[in-house]
């Protein structure tokens, strides 16, 4: 009874963010308060470009609107919140708002982590069987793949998040933390969290490992089929309808890999300065990844550029 009163009293959580470092949080929130804006502006016009231009109607650039959409959702559900925590003493939030936060941002970094697959097959299909890729990504297999991608995402955020709001939570309720990161919440639970781990580990490997493998394997093929090709100005061509997806998984695996990989600090003195690192790492993934990839696909890519090129004379020509 005494346990399940102490749960119960537990319906809210305490954000520390950048708490103990209050001089700083002024000018990170300008800072991403910019960078959230700029993450508006270019994924927004990048999805306006591929569903105003009929040139842009294929499967690749369907999802590079699916992938601009997501980053626009991925940093709302979090950017506001920190945003929030920047100007307020005292950075709350509420057990079911934590938990609404937790669900959206997991299912939104699944769903990318799968997307960015279902857009390398894409480009193995493009380049290396260019004869049967209209048959092989007809609009009848390009649309359920990436709703499979929203799918698989969001019932694995599903599954993890229900798993952690599941226990019991007693006791400290600071979460060390811009937003309800579901390790940063795992920590203060007062039971055993063993199944939460082994379970976090699998999804993990389904989503962060499998697509991985799946994109190297692709790139593999991709890049042994371009140097196959005879003339430069040809590989040239090739490879520079892959590059920009292959520069936004590099960028976005890179981060990752950076922040879970890189090893702990044994130095006691290091540790305030290892969090601070560690916090703000997360921050860059959760903000400048997005912010960066409609700035890759449009430096990279001719078809986006020309589009975009052609959209701003229009809207000129039309004033």
């Amino acid at each position: 009874m005494e346990s399940a009163n102490q749960t119960a009293s537990v319906t809210e959580f305490v954000l520390l963010g950048l708490s103990a470092h209050p001089k700083l949080e002024k000018t990170f929130f300008v800072l991403i308060l910019l960078m959230y804006l700029v993450v508006l502006l270019g994924n927004g016009v990048l999805i306006l470009v591929t569903i105003l231009n009929s040139h842009l109607h294929t499967p690749m650039y369907f999802f590079l609107g699916n992938l601009s959409f997501l980053d626009i959702c991925y940093t709302t559900s979090s950017v506001p919140l920190i945003l929030d925590s920047f100007l307020t003493p005292r950075k709350t939030i509420s057990f079911s708002a934590c938990t609404v936060q937790m669900f959206l941002s997991f299912a939104m970094g699944a769903t990318e982590c799968v997307l960015l697959g279902m857009m390398a097959f894409d480009r193995y299909a493009a380049i290396c069987n260019p004869l049967r890729y209209p048959e092989v990504m007809s609009k009848a297999a390009y649309v359920p793949m990436a709703a499979g991608s929203w799918i698989a995402g969001s019932t694995a955020s599903m599954v993890q998040t229900s798993l952690a709001m599941k226990l019991p939570f007693c006791g400290d309720n600071v979460i060390n933390h811009f937003t309800c990161e579901i390790l940063a919440v795992l920590k203060l639970a007062c039971a055993d969290i063993s199944v939460n781990v082994i379970s976090m580990g699998v999804t993990n490997v389904i989503f962060l490992g499998v697509p991985v493998l799946f994109i190297s394997f692709s790139y593999v093929f991709i890049i042994a089929t371009i140097l196959r090709i005879p003339s430069a100005e040809g590989r040239k061509k090739a490879f520079s309808t892959c590059s920009a997806h292959l520069t936004v998984v590099v960028v976005f695996y890179g981060t990752i890999l950076f922040m879970y990989g890189k090893p702990k600090s044994k130095d006691p003195l290091g540790v305030d300065k290892q969090d601070l690192a560690d916090k703000l790492i997360s921050l860059f993934y959760g903000v400048v990844t997005p912010m960066v990839n409609p700035v890759i696909y449009s430096l990279r890519n001719k078809d986006v550029k020309a589009a975009m090129r052609h959209l701003v004379f229009q809207k000129c020509f039309t004033h």
